[in-house]
Order: C-alpha cells, then structure tokens, then sequence
C-alpha cells in the first residue's frame, strides 16, 4: 500500500522545547501525543545548521556538499543559489508514482525554481521568514475581516559598531486568528480537503508538508503567546557561561554579532520565554490540521513525521540563531514518526537525519531509496526505530558540515554517542565529550589524555570523508595522523611511481 504522508517542518527549533524531549515547562500537547503514537529520535541530526542547505538535503537525499546549494542566498558568499536542473528529488519518483505533492509554507531552496517548479501544490511564499506583505496572506487577512500585520515592543540588542542590532523579539498587534501561522495551517487544511477526496474516490496518495516559518527568530507572537511562559521561570542554558577559552574566534564574533552580552540576563529569560511561546503556538496549528486529516478520515493511514531543518541557539553559548558552531543545540533536531501498524511510544538512540527522512518517504511510498544520490547510506526509518532488520548495519556515528553563513567557513564534524569532533581548518579544532561535558564548554582536542580518543575521530572523520567523496579530506591528509596514503596527495603524475626519477633514469640530475 502507497501510504500518504503529512510532514511537519519548522526553522530553528530546539527539540528541548517539546515535552516528549522533557523540555522544561513545554506546551506541545500535539507533537508529544505524536510522539506517543510513533517514534521519538533522540539522536536526529540536520546535515548541515542552516536552512537552505539542509532543506535541500531533505529534497534530494544528499549531503550539500553533492547537491552544492551550500549557504543561505540572503547572505550568499558566492555559492550557487539553485539546485541544478538535472539534480533529483524524491518528489520526482512521487509525482511518476501518481501521489498529489503538496507543500505549505517556507521554501528556502533556491532563488529562482519555486516549489511549484517541482512539482508541488501549494502557495508561493518567499523569504526566510514569514513574509507577512505576501499577497495572499493579505488578501486573506481582508477576505476574513482580520487586522493587518503590525508590531510593537520592539527587543534588540547593540551591535559592536553601536548600531541597532537585529531584531529578536516583538509583540504582535493581531489575534491568533490572523497570524501567519493560522493562514499556514488553513491553506494546509485547503489542500488536505482535496487531498482526501481524490484519496477515497480515487485511491490516489498524497504527501503533504507543511513547512512553518517559526520558531525562527525573531520571535514575534500576539499576547497570548508571547506571554505564555513566565520569564522568571526560565533557567537559562548552562552555556551561557561559555568564556569561548581555547575555542574558535568566530564563536566570540557571532557572540557579538547576535549582541548577547549587551542584552542582559533579564532580557534573555523573556527571549527564551517568547521562544517556548513561539513553539507552543506552532504545535497548535499542527494540531489543526491533524484534526482536520482525522475528521476527513485520513489520518489513521497515513506516515505523520515531525522535524526541523536545523536548531536555535536561544542564549546557549552566549549565542543566538545559527552559524559556524557545531554545538548539539542547533545540530541535534527534533525527529518524530508515526507510521500505521507500527508500534507505538518506542524511543530511539539510533543516529539519523534528514535525509533518512528523505529515503522514509520514499519508502513507505514502495520506492526505491537507493534513487537518490546518497541512496546507498539512506536508512528508511520505519523498520529501523528499535534497530532490528536492517541491512546494512545502523550508523555509530554521524558526519555533518558547514560551509559558511555571512562569510566562508569550512567546517566538518564528526559525533559517535559520547565524542564530537569538529575540524576548523583555519582555526582550533574541538572535540568534546558529550557524557562528561553535555553542555560542550571544555574543548578536550589538545589534552594528552584525549590523544588516543582524538586521533581515532580523526581517522573516522576522514575515512568516512573519503568514501562520500567529500574532497575536504585532502587537507586532513596532510595534516593529521590519518593513516598512510594510497593515493597521490599532490594528484600529479610525477607522484606516486607514475614516472621514474631523474636518478633512476639516469638522466642528468
């Protein structure tokens, strides 16, 4: 049976904001009871921490350095800014198979091919974040006797050159009724009707995606939310006291930059509140149109899945949004299925990503995974949530990347269920131990006693980089103890044996 599929997207979500993740003080009655129908990942990864990229790995299963769209356009530093015409994506297979492809929300995956480009119903809605001058939504605004957008309260920080900083926070001067993440979930809605009855008159599936704008920053929310959660509540990430010793500069230059320091200890409890409130009000909108699947008759059949593109930083690290860090916070997402008949309330330590969601869609769609790009290292997730009958064995470990966000910035990471390593090429590497230093503020990587430890991650990372074709490896080649090279490092022909030597010629030295 072609199964259909509703998925849930959000944009920098943190999985401790869910209570089936034990977030403190969490409202998400929707995403838990999902959670305790299906599978909770504890050990779900994006890719890579930024939006454009890692949504486009869930599009094609690929890792961004294969599908090459490496970095957000918005702050684009001379990168390609729309997948490549002849690049697959699985909604190709699901379109040739007969299902109806719907998507709701934020696309984020290039500049110029929409998401109707690929196939998919649905409105077109540009921008990072919810572009509340769209067209439609104002129109719908009018149509529904509804307020304009506006805001007020406006939170900001200082930038190091004294300019304002970005805005993080505000109050929005408009009911529930009207914000934008009500208009998402009614257009979901809209195409889940039609959806349904071409499902029960005809049999033909769907998959449907509704993809939130939020919790992104900045977290703007009518009174009702914004006010939901007490800051006084709130106890702010043990990161916080992160000194940046014997870590990256960059981290202190975002610091900075994300104005951190100059908003103060009172402010940043009534950001993480906003926050929690910004969540709370995305999982009721879920809810909506997981009722309406049900009361059209829908729901029990279908896949329901649930993940981010990457996380947040809300304060952790002295850090907000996203950027080159590769701290579990913004790396390690929430993931969470449901798939009819299997069991449920299961959680998983197993690591996966976005791209076995990729390989999972295709998979209860009764095709093939292997499809994509990365097919081969693709790992459907419903019958790999309690390890059993898979083929190959399950990972045990994860490798993600980045590539730069406002700037170029290499990086490559490496996680296993206790280490993290992570190599900076410019600048200090870090590995952390998760166990030991869950909030990963000691950077073990120059500790003697480490040196066994680290030096096997590294062999890890680059072996692994090489079998993916990550051509990142070839500065680990000549810079760590990786191993002994087969393979000319320099990828000339008077390397390697390919010609004889002057000596051993007998020519003229």
């Amino acid at each position: 049976m072609r199964r259909d599929v509703l998925l849930f997207l959000t944009d920098q979500h943190r999985k401790d904001t869910l209570g089936a993740y034990g977030g403190p003080g969490a409202r998400t009655p929707n995403l838990d009871a999902l959670a305790a129908e299906g599978t909770t990942f504890d050990r779900f990864y994006t890719p890579t921490a930024i939006c454009t990229p890692a949504r486009a790995s869930l599009l094609t299963g690929a890792a961004p350095f294969r599908h090459q769209l490496l970095a957000n356009h918005e702050r684009n530093v001379g990168y390609r800014e729309d997948l490549a015409d002849d690049q697959y994506t699985f909604a190709e297979d699901l379109r040739d198979a007969g299902y109806h492809l719907g998507l709701v929300g934020k696309w984020h995956t290039g500049t110029r091919r929409t998401a109707a480009d690929f196939g998919f119903d649905g409105p077109d809605l540009e921008g990072w974040h919810n572009p509340v001058d769209n067209p439609e939504y104002t129109t719908w605004l009018e149509e529904n006797d509804l307020p304009p957008y506006a805001i007020t309260d406006e939170v900001r920080g200082t930038f190091p050159n004294g300019a304002p900083g970005n805005l993080l926070a505000a109050r929005l001067q408009q009911p529930v009724e009207a914000t934008f993440e009500r208009f998402l979930s009614e257009r979901a809605i809209g195409l889940l009707r039609r959806y349904a009855a071409d499902r029960h008159e005809h049999g033909q599936p769907f998959y449907l995606a509704t993809h939130f704008f939020g919790p992104h920053l900045p977290y703007i929310l009518p009174a009702e939310y914004y006010d939901l959660h007490d800051p006084d509540d709130v106890v702010l990430p043990a990161s916080t006291a992160e000194t940046f010793a014997d870590k990256p500069p960059v981290q202190a230059a975002y610091s900075a930059h994300w104005t951190f320091d100059t908003l103060g200890e009172e402010v940043s409890r009534q950001l993480v509140a906003a926050y929690r409130g910004y969540v709370t009000l995305v999982d009721h909108e879920i809810g909506r149109v997981l009722d309406a699947a049900r009361e059209l008759g829908v729901l029990e059949d279908a896949v329901v899945a649930f993940s981010a593109d990457h996380g947040e930083f809300t304060g952790a690290h002295r850090l907000h949004d996203k950027g080159p860090a590769m701290y579990e916070d913004i790396y390690c997402i929430p993931g969470l299925l449901k798939v009819p008949g299997a069991p449920a309330g299961l959680r998983s330590s197993r690591f996966a990503s976005l791209t076995d969601l990729t390989a999972t869609v295709l998979d209860v769609a009764g095709l093939d995974p292997s499809r994509a790009v990365d097919g081969r290292s693709l790992r459907p997730l419903v019958e790999g949530a309690d390890g059993s009958r898979l083929d190959p064995p399950w990972r045990e470990d994860y490798v993600a990347e980045f590539h730069g966000h406002h700037f170029p910035y290499p990086q490559r990471m490496l996680v296993t269920e206790r280490y993290k390593l992570v190599v900076n090429p410019e600048s200090v590497n870090e590995l952390y131990d998760l166990q030991a230093d869950p909030d990963e503020l000691h950077n073990r990587y120059r500790h003697p006693e480490m040196a066994s430890v680290r030096d096997d991650l590294l062999r890890r990372l680059y072996e692994q980089l090489r079998e993916r074709g990550d051509k990142f490896f070839h500065w680990m080649s000549s810079m760590y103890p990786v191993g002994d090279k087969d393979f000319d490092t320099s990828l000339s022909a008077f390397e390697g044996g390919t010609q004889r030597t002057a000596q051993q010629s007998g020519a003229p030295a």
